[in-house]
């Protein structure tokens, strides 16, 4: 994310190749002086241990300041920090190590094509992981369909649950970036991703992420996600449906959304009661009740924009601090060259000794250009919390969204029992006005009770998932309120300590400096005065 700055490369060599003498060549000056100043002759001050020493082997362009020692031996506030909340949350989940690595470029299986050597190719990744408690560790080659079908799957196996986002595809990006690039960014955020599957406290245990990271071989696609076979079944089943057979969705399928397209009469039932509901007035036979729920649902939208506001501001901050550190980079290497050229230009030993004093300005912004720069990396590392978070409202979205979709599933149940209740009891009346009954007529109420038995027992399923879902959200409400609160004590504690610890280092380096030169600043004051 850091530029490149315009110390690259010259200003180093520039520093190193200063004609300038020691500093104890300019101890005996006696007789020169600089017509600038004054017609008598300058005294310079007695050489003292400098911050940034002048010397070929101890230049302090070499070796720029770390975060080690800027926390160590910089700061006093810096202390051996505990561990994380994060690093707490990984400790406890059931995997010891999950690593993504080793991409490799693949031709798609039976791929052809009419130009040689064009075939279409995927890349894939080697996934390793060590479970617990033993140990044991496995190495698997997954490609990134297979995190799509992963993702899947988790979405219908974990319905309310706070299911960490999978990475974009990012097809713009593949075509735009160099394709090394691409794929190292893509390899570290599938690893940052199953890291967070594992971490999550309902997932990290579960059956699809332990098959994901164990099973050899490819990812087979379950029926569930296969969009095309869905949609063909939904269309085949339809007439039936219009007929009055198999018209009760059966109970293993009312515990999933109805937008897969396998049950096309189901949708368009759901939809023609979420528009009675939304736009008729009609109150549906089931609402959403519970008001800490609607309560901490609006909390999660106002603190969403907050967030948002915090991220883009944090993402301005980043960029003026990197901003800040070039400048200041920039601005060390046009003092080298002002060096530089008094050097070679100079005609009296006070003007050398005035070229020390630049060199010694030079050298501190240089390394408070990277001290910025070391800076702006600690600060990207702890307000990426707000970007992280962010991420995840994502996914309280979509739990949010399972909430409403199974409550809409049995409103849909209700309303079609309503309404097979009534045709019974308008059928039972025509019927009674025959003299012995209306067979046909009879008949057809045994088959629309048949019929409401089923969507009883369907409307029975439906309405133990939308309770198990309200418990799921429930659940991981309450562990995004503790996240939250441990993940941003973290981010603030680390970003304010980073700041100051920073801040003492740049500051103590300009105080050497000002005191180095303070023996020249003395005389200039003495000859103006």
């Amino acid at each position: 994310m850091m530029s490149s700055s315009p110390l690259a490369g010259t200003g180093d060599g520039d520093m190193e190749s200063l004609p300038l003498a020691a500093a104890s060549d300019y101890a005996s000056v006696a007789s020169t002086f600089d017509p600038l100043l004054s017609s008598s002759p300058p005294s310079p001050p007695a050489p003292t241990a400098a911050a940034f020493p002048l010397s070929r082997a101890s230049s302090s362009f070499v070796d720029p300041p770390s975060y080690a020692d800027v926390a160590a031996a910089s700061s006093p506030r810096a202390a051996s920090s505990p561990a994380t909340p994060r690093s707490a949350r990984a400790a406890a989940s059931s995997y010891a190590h999950i690593a993504v690595s080793d991409p490799e470029t693949a031709a798609e299986p039976a791929a052809t094509s009419l130009v040689s050597g064009s075939a279409p190719t995927y890349v894939s990744y080697l996934v390793t992981s060590a479970a617990l408690p033993s140990g044991r560790r496995h190495a698997v080659r997954r490609r990134f369909r297979d995190f799509v079908t992963l993702a899947d799957r988790l979405a219908d196996a974990f319905r309310g649950h706070f299911v960490p986002p999978r990475p974009d595809k990012n097809t713009v990006e593949s075509q735009v970036m160099q394709r090394d690039e691409f794929v190292a960014q893509r390899r570290a955020a599938l690893e940052r991703y199953l890291c967070r599957l594992a971490e999550h406290p309902a997932i990290g245990p579960s059956d699809e992420l332990r098959v994901f990271l164990q099973a050899e071989g490819r990812m087979p696609l379950p029926t569930s996600t296969d969009v095309a076979s869905r949609m063909l079944d939904g269309a085949a089943r339809l007439p039936r449906q219009l007929l009055g057979e198999d018209a009760v969705a059966p109970p293993q399928d009312v515990v999933q959304p109805a937008k897969g397209g396998r049950d096309l009469l189901r949708i368009f039932k759901e939809l023609k009661q979420s528009v009675v509901t939304d736009w008729g007035g009609v109150k549906p036979p089931l609402v959403e009740e519970d008001k800490e729920f609607l309560e901490k649902k609006q909390k999660v939208q106002d603190w969403e924009q907050q967030l948002n506001s915090a991220s883009q501001q944090a993402e301005a901050l980043v960029k003026a601090q990197q901003d800040m550190g070039d400048t200041m980079g920039a601005l060390g290497l046009a003092f080298v060259k002002l060096t530089k050229f008094e050097t070679e230009e100079a005609m009296y030993d006070s003007q050398r000794i005035r070229a020390v004093d630049s060199k010694r300005i030079a050298t501190a912004a240089v390394k408070a250009s990277r001290t910025c720069r070391d800076l702006n990396t600690q600060t990207v590392k702890y307000l990426d919390t707000l970007h992280e978070h962010l991420g995840i409202m994502l996914s309280v979205h979509t739990a949010f969204s399972d909430r409403a979709s199974a409550l809409l599933t049995v409103q849909t149940l209700m309303s079609d029992l309503a309404s097979l209740q009534s045709r019974i009891e308008k059928l039972e009346a025509a019927s009674s006005k025959v003299f012995g009954g209306d067979r046909t007529r009879l008949r057809k109420v045994e088959e629309l009770r048949e019929t409401i038995r089923a969507t009883e027992d369907a409307k029975c399923c439906a309405l133990r998932e939308y309770e198990r879902i309200k418990e799921n959200n429930k659940v991981e409400l309450s562990r995004l309120d503790r996240e939250r609160r441990e993940d941003f004590l973290e981010m603030l504690k680390g970003y304010v300590t980073s700041q100051a610890a920073y801040a003492e280092k740049i500051v103590d380096g300009w105080e050497t400096v000002a005191e180095e030169t303070s023996g020249y600043g003395r005389r200039s004051d003495n000859m103006t005065s």
